[in-house]
């Protein structure tokens, strides 16, 4: 089976067309018109090997915010469409991912039950014009939409570029874990037989 989504959303903000496949290879086609961000969405699509095609048009006069905001809303759609019934995938993924001075863990859960937890410094900007508090917005829009538990949490580190990128990796590992297809779970793995 398959396991690949895709979406098309155009708000009077932002166009965007996004698609993916979760068993792919990391092979990536992005453009948002937000160097860091499009940096960001590249090392998630290599880490959690999948393939990621997004294009996106945002109304970047004002800021960044909502073509970040819609792009983490629309991966979340489409990682929960490719996922499908979630039969014989893991659920549960985590990962410590260090970057340089930092270390970061990311915890998920795909559980149909939609909740971020952000425990991440919001001082430092991951970078120039793309504040810490941006990268939890995507996030959240990520997690509400694909349905997921998601934790994630800067131990410690310095530098907000590194803080963002091991968030990104972190997300990615964790994602790759959970999704992946487990031999021994027969249907989903819940015991309300249901996610």
């Amino acid at each position: 089976m398959s396991r690949t989504g895709t979406i098309s959303r155009n708000t009077a903000e932002t166009q965007i067309e996004l698609s993916l496949n979760i068993d792919g290879s990391g092979k990536t086609e992005i453009s948002t018109g937000v160097g860091f961000f499009d940096h960001m969405l590249t090392l998630f699509a290599k880490h959690a090997l999948v393939d990621l095609t997004v294009k996106a048009v945002g109304d970047l006069e004002v800021d960044s915010h909502h073509t970040v905001e819609d792009v983490g809303i629309c991966l979340g759609e489409v990682l929960a469409e490719a996922l499908g019934d979630k039969q014989g995938i893991h659920r549960y993924g985590s990962m410590y991912l260090p970057m340089d001075e930092t270390l970061s863990r990311v915890v998920i859960d795909l559980s149909n039950r939609p909740y971020l937890e952000f425990r991440v410094p919001t001082d430092k900007d991951a970078s120039a014009n793309f504040p810490m508090s941006l990268v939890e917005e995507f996030f959240r829009a990520v997690s509400f939409n694909l349905r997921c538990n998601l934790h994630m949490e800067c131990l410690y580190g310095r530098d907000g570029h590194h803080i963002a990128e091991s968030l990104f990796k972190g997300f990615a590992r964790a994602f790759r874990i959970a999704a992946s297809n487990d031999p021994r779970q027969e249907g989903v793995p819940s015991s309300k037989g249901k996610l």
